[in-house]
């Protein structure tokens, strides 16, 4: 029995083997909690401002389209330059965009514009960042181990997503949007250090020089690839027609009678759900059949946000809510190792930017759809309806995408 929960729990394998990957996730865990923070203030801002769930839902708008625009040509970027220093410099853009929250706040100047124009500037510069940061993992660790890595990853951002939100209703209940941005400001410094001691990583052969050309090459490698292009279209369903988040803080206060610590709760119980599993993901090495794998996680998904519209229960909320993280990390550690595994280090940064467009893309879509949703169905049928679609489009998926149920990453297409 000891043995088997052994084998079920965290694989630090990655840890020991690579510094160079230790010092990266060390540096990304503490910007993450920072980052969260401002992603969980901004929005409980917006809906103090404006008092509409609507308004909280054009803040995924806001930077949609600088995520569509900048992670595609980010990605060509990262194909093109020494990732870790384009890292760097990504990094350092995202600090001051931190110090202009800061500013706004310590100002009060109310302004709802000025926060979307933020929001953009911090989605395009998060586009050019991932894409380049991503493909630096293959190149710290032996392909065997990147299941295992994907899933330390998880456990360090989900530990964040956990943390961040809670941190910020407490900080913006207590001291006021200043003090929650200027935890961000904190942790991108610490993000900068980290960065800043990994070596030289250029894409292998040299890199060839970013422009259309090399965003349409990365396309069309993509249309040939249909188990890697599956792996957009399965995460895009699930987050454009069920992302409740937009929902939380008008959930907050209309549904379970609370205010930012409550939607800070909200926020924190996906990322809880996700950090449980993440911390038992011992199995994943053992699991091949990777298509399979991120089938049913987005089925239990589905199933899960429409458990939650069903109750007006806090706890009961918050227990769906985790299972709903707790699917997404499954599905999310297994896509990202399919995308690592098939793609060649070359293509690593475009693929990576589609990744991107997609993973972050379609919750801000969905954020737009949940907050419509609302002002048609309620806040509640919102996310029954999404849920449901969710579950019936993924059943279509399953029946249909033959290449993509028999994935076995033993074998990968390349």
């Amino acid at each position: 029995m000891l043995a088997r929960l052994r084998g079920a729990t965290l694989d630090l394998a990655p840890l020991r083997e690579s510094p160079a990957y230790r010092r990266l996730l060390l540096g990304d865990a503490v910007s993450v909690v920072g980052t969260q923070v401002t992603m969980v203030a901004v929005p409980i801002q917006v809906y103090a401002q404006t008092r509409s769930a609507a308004a909280v839902g054009l803040v995924g708008l806001a930077g949609l389209v600088p995520l569509i625009v900048f992670g595609l040509y980010g990605g060509a970027i990262a194909d093109a330059v020494d990732r870790r220093r384009l890292v760097l410099v990504t990094t350092v853009g995202q600090l001051l965009l931190s110090l202009v929250l800061v500013a706004q706040a310590v100002a009060g100047l109310g302004s709802t514009l000025l926060l979307y124009a933020v929001v953009a500037g911090q989605a395009a510069i998060f586009a050019v960042d991932s894409p380049a940061r991503q493909a630096l993992v293959p190149r710290l660790l032996p392909a065997a181990l990147l299941p295992a890595a994907n899933a330390l990853k998880q456990v360090e951002f989900n530990l964040g997503v956990t943390i961040g939100p809670l941190l910020a209703g407490v900080l913006v209940a207590r001291f006021g949007y200043e003090a929650a941005y200027a935890l961000d400001v904190l942790s991108f410094l610490v993000a900068v250090a980290a960065v800043r001691g990994l070596p030289a990583m250029p894409p292998a052969g040299g890199g060839r020089r970013a422009g259309v050309s090399s965003v349409l090459e990365g396309l069309a490698f993509l249309r040939t690839r249909q188990v890697l292009l599956m792996t957009f279209v399965v995460d895009l369903v699930a987050m454009v027609f069920a992302m409740p988040r937009a929902l939380f803080p008008a959930l907050a206060e209309q549904v379970y009678g609370g205010g930012p610590q409550t939607a800070g709760m909200l926020y924190s119980a996906l990322a809880a759900g996700a950090l449980v599993g993440a911390l038992f993901s011992g199995w994943f090495g053992r699991v091949h059949r990777h298509g399979v794998a991120v089938l049913a996680a987005i089925a239990a998904w589905g199933l899960s946000v429409t458990l939650f519209g069903l109750t007006d229960v806090l706890w009961l909320g918050l227990l769906c809510l985790a299972g709903a993280g707790m699917a997404d990390m499954v599905s999310a550690v297994f896509r990202i190792a399919i995308l690592q595994a098939a793609a060649p280090d070359e293509m690593r940064g475009r693929l990576g930017g589609v990744f991107i467009v997609v993973v972050a893309g379609g919750p801000r879509l969905g954020d737009v759809r949940a907050g419509g949703g609302a002002e048609l169905v309620g806040l509640q049928g919102a996310s029954v309806a999404g849920g449901l679609a969710v579950l019936g489009i993924t059943g279509v998926v399953a029946a249909t995408a033959r290449g993509f149920r028999s994935y076995d990453a033993r074998q990968p297409p390349r």
